[in-house]
């Protein structure tokens, strides 16, 4: 391997160098890909130009990228840039070498970049009549330069052509057939390398830890008393699995779409997609595998658990596209996808469903999802407070910090009723049939209240996560209450007073 310094004053014979840095930006500069940005950003914008994507394609990728940069509207100032390449500029520039920008992506894009990033010298990229990769790239390069007049910092494959006429070469991320190549050609270079430990990056990506909220397929099973059927025990471990593939698939989906919010919140900002440390395309790959594996095994199960995971998948893409966006109409929408878990479960393993444990569910769940948003807005105030900006609504939502006195009292009104709504439960005919003692029940009720109040008075003092459901998978309390609650429930069924 041919040495490699920082500033590439010199290589191993000893010979001058001033290459000129011409720098790519898809996967280099910045750790994404601005094509599949804008597809995704133009989907978003304007669903109905998925039909026009055939045809754009067959006119070309150059013009394909062309109309995909005019149907989006990206924010560069928040792309995940890669530092190691920007200081890798600034040593150039203060070798008073002359940079360029020069990219596969479309040329808007590329001026936006360099508008943003006041560092290149000179901007080359793709038209509408020209795709500026590979070898089409290499040429422009070579005819403004001359061969091995340049220092080409890149990430992948399609770049080979264009290193074979460098005269120094920087990989970034690259695979390592890439790398091996590159070091044959018998030129200065170095690596910088990327993302370790991808495995656990998907994990991240795929919400893993949301399956949790899968458990609720289980919850028709408890509430039957049905727990040693081994027969509903295996439908439902089935539901599990297919319903928890095509969540994440959703979740993928959701943070595909979601970008450019992500990128300006705080928190969500470090996602995967979001930070670039998964690639779009590999994630709509996911999304897919995902979706096909989820649907497959829900085939092997009722009609009615297909519908409800149809129902659930569909309402979640809408969420995603529109509906997280209507203020109100979005926990609503949270609640019953909630609900919707507990009734999937229920078609699953073919256990009716009971008319209070849907409104229960329905009250319960609307009064968490009020949680989440009023976790996100005592987060929004904090920042408010800190940066003086007022009234400023959450990134991607339609709420302002003004508005969490009003949700504060609606959640804890609803979470209120859930357990209105378990007290006459207690006195219901079906209770007599499943509970050899139904006033035992009576104690989990106030149980409930103190539970319910203490969630609030977290999230009003700021210490809820974003995730409620999180927050008691973690919350010692929570456990303690579940413990009582299903020695309760036990008493109440075996043990008659």
């Amino acid at each position: 391997m041919a040495e490699y310094t920082a500033s590439m004053t010199s290589d191993t014979t000893g010979q001058s160098v001033e290459h000129a840095l011409c720098v790519d930006l898809d996967g280099t500069l910045v750790r994404t890909d601005l094509t599949f940005e804008t597809l995704l950003c133009a989907l978003k914008r304007k669903p109905w130009v998925l039909f026009f994507l055939p045809s754009w394609w067959i006119k070309g990728k150059s013009h394909l990228k062309h109309r995909l940069a005019q149907a989006s509207s990206l924010d560069v100032s928040v792309l995940p840039y890669r530092s190691e390449v920007l200081e890798l500029i600034d040593r150039a520039r203060e070798e008073k070498r002359h940079v360029m920008l020069v990219t596969g992506s479309h040329e808007d894009l590329a001026k936006q970049v360099a508008d943003h990033l006041p560092v290149f010298d000179s901007v080359q990229a793709t038209t509408d009549g020209l795709n500026l990769i590979g070898r089409n790239k290499a040429a422009v390069l070579e005819e403004r330069f001359g061969s091995g007049r340049f220092e080409y910092v890149a990430d992948g494959r399609v770049d080979l052509a264009v290193w074979q006429r460098a005269g120094a070469a920087v990989t970034v991320n690259a695979p390592r057939a890439v790398i091996r190549k590159v070091a044959d050609m018998g030129i200065p270079h170095r690596n910088i390398p990327g993302t370790e430990n991808r495995w656990r990056i998907w994990l991240r990506a795929i919400r893993l830890q949301q399956w949790l909220k899968n458990l609720l397929l289980l919850i028709p099973i408890i509430t039957a008393h049905q727990v040693l059927n081994t027969q509903a025990l295996a439908a439902a471990f089935l539901s599990f699995v297919s319903f928890g593939a095509c969540a994440s698939a959703t979740y993928l989906i959701n943070d595909l779409l979601d970008l450019e919010a992500d990128r300006h919140h705080h928190k969500k900002r470090n996602r995967p997609f979001a930070a670039g440390t998964l690639d779009i395309r590999s994630g709509l790959l996911a999304v897919l595998l995902l979706l096909a594996s989820g649907m497959a095994l829900a085939l092997l199960l009722p009609v009615g658990f297909q519908l409800a995971l149809g129902a659930y998948l569909v309402t979640t893409l809408l969420y995603s596209i529109w509906l997280k966006r209507v203020a109100s109409l979005d926990v609503i929408i949270l609640a019953g996808l909630y609900t919707l878990r507990i009734i999937a479960g229920a078609f699953a393993t073919g256990i009716s469903l009971s008319f209070w444990l849907l409104a229960f569910s329905m009250f319960i769940f609307l009064s968490l999802a009020m949680v989440k948003r009023v976790a996100e807005l005592v987060e929004a105030q904090k920042k408010e407070s800190a940066t003086s900006t007022l009234h400023e609504k959450l990134p991607g939502r339609d709420y302002a910090p003004e508005d969490v006195t009003v949700l504060k009292s609606m959640g804890a009104a609803s979470g209120y009723l859930s357990v209105l709504v378990l007290a006459l439960y207690i006195h219901s005919p079906e209770v007599s049939q499943l509970y050899r003692s139904p006033e035992v029940l009576w104690l989990v009720a106030p149980l409930m209240l103190l539970w319910v109040t203490r969630l609030w008075v977290v999230t009003a003092r700021g210490y809820m996560d974003e995730d409620p459901i999180f927050f008691a998978a973690k919350d010692p309390e929570t456990w303690a209450t579940g413990a009582v609650v299903a020695l309760i429930l036990t008493c109440a069924t075996l043990i008659k007073i």
